[in-house]
C-alpha cells in the first residue's frame, strides 16, 4: 500500500506545469470482482487520451501517457488491489497510490492535480499503523476501522534480529560447574553469559526498528501507532522508543497467530478510545477558541482566512458536499448546484488552501462534528 508523505503532499499541491492528470476508480481485492478492473482502466486512460488532444493539442500526448500505459500491463499489480486507485502523471511525476476505500472513477486533465477524493481519504481521522515486532520479523500494517493492510517496507527497515546483530546462539540457560566441600562436583542451571547477550542485542534490535518506522512511516504519516508483539516485548519497546505517535496502549499477542481481520478488529478496540477522546478534545478547542473570536463555522469567512493563511486546524465532514468553486486568489466562493461533487467541492476548496498555507485538516464523521456547516476552523491568530 501506498503512502501519502507530506513532501509529496506538498508536492502535488503545489502550481504544476500543465497538463496534470489525475485518475481514479474502485479497484477490487480479490477474483473474480477484480477482472473488470483493468479494462475499466484502459476505458478511463482511453478518455484521458481523448481530453489531452482536445486540451493541449501539440504536447507528447505518448510520451505523458506511457507510464499510465504500463501500469496497464503490470498483472502483478492488478492482481494485488485494494479497493480503490488514484494516479497522478504529469509535470515530471508518476504517483501511484492504492487506496483502503473505493473512489468514483475520474479522468481528469487540468492544470492541476484533482487531489479531493485523496485528501478525503488520507486526511481521515480514523487511520492508525500496528507495528508487529518480535526478535524475528518486523510487519507494519495501516488501516481505518474498516480495514487493515500490510505496508511494503522499505530496506532501511531490519527484518530481523540478525541484520542489526549478527547471529546470536539462542541457548536460554548456561551449566555452571563447581565443587561444594562435603558434597562433591555440583551442576547449577541459570541465566548465563549468552542469554545476557541476546537481551541486549535484542534491545539494540527494538532500537534500529524504532528509529526507522519513526523517520520513514511515522514522521511522514503523523499517525498513531500500536505495538502488536507479545508481552514480555511491550516494556522494552517503550523503554527504547522515541517515538512520539506511539500510543501507550498496545496489543499483547502473537500477531502472526491470528489473521489480518482479527488484527484489525483488535487495533480498532485499542485505538478507538483515543480517537474518541481526541474529536472531543477538537471539539472543545473550537468553542473555546470561538468566545475569543479565533474559530469560525461560516463558509465564506472561512475561505477568507485560509486565504491568508489563517486556519491553524481545519475540521471537514466527512461524506458532505457543497457544490461550487473557490477563487484561490480573492477567496470568492461561488455555489453552483449543478456542478460535479467529486470535483467542484467548497469543503475540498477550503482544505487544499489550508494544507497550501501549512495548516491542518481532519476528515470527521458528521456525527463527531462540532458544526452543522460541515467545516470549522480553527485560526492561529
Amino acid at each position: 500500500m501506498n503512502h501519502l508523505p507530506g513532501d509529496v503532499l506538498v508536492a502535488l499541491l503545489a502550481d504544476q506545469e500543465p497538463p496534470c492528470l489525475s485518475l481514479y476508480q474502485p479497484t477490487h481485492r480479490s477474483h473474480p470482482d477484480n477482472a473488470q478492473d483493468v479494462i475499466r482502466y484502459g476505458n478511463l486512460l482511453k478518455e484521458m487520451e481523448l481530453s489531452l488532444q482536445q486540451k493541449f493539442r501539440g504536447k507528447d500526448t505518448r510520451a505523458m501517457m506511457e507510464p499510465f500505459h504500463a501500469l496497464e500491463r503490470n498483472t502483478e499489480f492488478w492482481n494485488h488491489a485494494l479497493d480503490g486507485l488514484a494516479v497522478f502523471g504529469g509535470s515530471g511525476r508518476f504517483e501511484v497510490f492504492k487506496l483502503q476505500r473505493p473512489v468514483p472513477e475520474l479522468a481528469i486533465v487540468a492544470d492541476s492535480f484533482h487531489l479531493k477524493p485523496l485528501l478525503r481519504i488520507y486526511q481521515s481521522t480514523d487511520r492508525y499503523q500496528v507495528l508487529v515486532l518480535n526478535r524475528d520479523g518486523v510487519k507494519l500494517f495501516e488501516g481505518n476501522r474498516d480495514m487493515l493492510d500490510e505496508v511494503a517496507l522499505s530496506a532501511d527497515v531490519p527484518q530481523a534480529m540478525q541484520d542489526v546483530t549478527g547471529e546470536i546462539d539462542a541457548q536460554p540457560d548456561t551449566l555452571v560447574h563447581g565443587t561444594v566441600p562435603g558434597r562433591g562436583s555440583v551442576v547449577h542451571t541459570g541465566r548465563g553469559a549468552k542469554t545476557d547477550v541476546i537481551d541486549t542485542e535484542t534491545e539494540k534490535f527494538f532500537r534500529a526498528v524504532d528509529r526507522a518506522i519513526l523517520e520513514h512511516y511515522s514522521k511522514p504519516s503523523g499517525l498513531p501507532l500500536m505495538l502488536a508483539a507479545l508481552p514480555q516485548y511491550h516494556a522494552l519497546f517503550h523503554r527504547v522508543s522515541h517515538n512520539p505517535f506511539l500510543m501507550k496502549e498496545g496489543i499483547e499477542i502473537n500477531a502472526d497467530a491470528i489473521d489480518a481481520d482479527a488484527l484489525r478488529a483488535r487495533a480498532w478496540q485499542t485505538v478507538e478510545p483515543d480517537y474518541a477522546a481526541d474529536l472531543v478534545q477538537l471539539g472543545e478547542q473550537f468553542h473555546n477558541a470561538r468566545a475569543k473570536g479565533q474559530s469560525n463555522d461560516d463558509l465564506s469567512d472561512v475561505a477568507a482566512a485560509a486565504v491568508h493563511g489563517r486556519v491553524e486546524t481545519l475540521l471537514v465532514e466527512a461524506e458532505r458536499h457543497i457544490p461550487g468553486r473557490m477563487e484561490a486568489a480573492t477567496a470568492r466562493i461561488a455555489f453552483d448546484e449543478l456542478a460535479h461533487p467529486e470535483i467542484d467541492d467548497l469543503l475540498d476548496d477550503v482544505a487544499e488552501e489550508v494544507l497550501k498555507k501549512g495548516g491542518n485538516v481532519l476528515v470527521v464523521p458528521k456525527a463527531r462534528m462540532p458544526t452543522q456547516s460541515g467545516l470549522a476552523a480553527i485560526y492561529r491568530f
